[in-house]
């Protein structure tokens, strides 16, 4: 990406992007030439990515702001607007996980994991979207999960979020054709980010462990090398990790095979 101009003169949104495959993003558009709005709710963070980014952090803005309190986005939208007066790529990577039972998780937290990785993502995609529209251009993408595709373990609200996102991104991409806006879906299995470490226990706390199949996934530089190849290559899907994405095959030709093999896998 270092002496490819692909993103030269385009204006991309990303949130999550002070730290994991958010900030690889970051640094990867901005090393493209975009101008990067750069958002989370680590404000700190994102000032270090941005200096860390020299010298390409003339390119970079920092936007923080919680997903989970989206009261004022139209606002922060319009500022990020009127500075730039558009916004060719909305990637939405900011989220939540979880580690809890179904039967352990009160309804308060799953409404939580929801108003982050749901309405969070759909609230700033609706600031957006008229814009785009507007300019007769745009690709918006939305992070899922390879257990956005199926449930698993300890990631019941984690999962059905996610699964959520597919449903709102394809309507987004269909109702949008005609005005030449594009919508893909990340598709992440096994990323060695701090995801795990984050994710919302039974009691709302923090997981506070690196799940030992997160260890040994690929680095977020090489998540954010496939995005943007599945970007360039508008893919409504866009597949993220190694050998682990074989589960979303087996789970979709050989289902018996698929409950079979997961019933078997370690839930962390």
């Amino acid at each position: 990406m270092a002496n490819d101009k692909t993103f030269e003169g385009k204006i991309a949104w990303i949130t999550g992007g002070s730290s994991g495959i958010g900030e690889a993003l970051v640094r990867k558009f901005a090393a493209g030439g975009a101008v990067v709005i750069a958002s989370s709710n680590d404000p700190a963070g994102l000032e270090r990515v941005k200096s860390e980014c020299n010298p390409n952090s003339d390119n970079i803005h920092c936007v923080p702001f919680d997903l989970s309190d989206t009261s004022g986005i139209e606002e922060i939208v319009n500022k990020q607007i009127s500075l730039f007066g558009k916004i060719d790529y909305l990637i939405n990577i900011g989220g939540i996980s979880q580690r809890a039972r179904i039967d352990e998780t009160p309804l308060w937290l799953d409404r939580r994991i929801f108003e982050i990785n749901y309405f969070g993502t759909v609230a700033l995609t609706k600031a957006i979207l008229p814009y785009m529209i507007k300019q007769k251009s745009g690709h918006v993408l939305a992070t899922s999960s390879i257990s956005g595709r199926f449930g698993f373990p300890l990631r019941s609200t984690y999962s059905a979020s996610k699964q959520a996102l597919h449903g709102f991104i394809e309507t987004l991409y269909l109702e949008n054709k005609a005005n030449n806006i594009r919508g893909s879906v990340i598709i992440p299995g096994r990323v060695r980010t701090a995801i795990s470490m984050h994710a919302l226990t039974s009691e709302g706390k923090e997981h506070g462990k690196l799940d030992e199949g997160q260890a040994k996934g690929i680095t977020p530089e090489k998540a954010a090398d496939q995005i943007i190849r599945g970007i360039k290559r508008n893919k409504r899907e866009i597949l993220v990790g190694s050998s682990e994405l074989i589960m979303l095959h087996i789970r979709r030709y050989m289902p018996w095979l698929f409950f079979r093999i997961a019933d078997k896998i370690k839930s962390t």
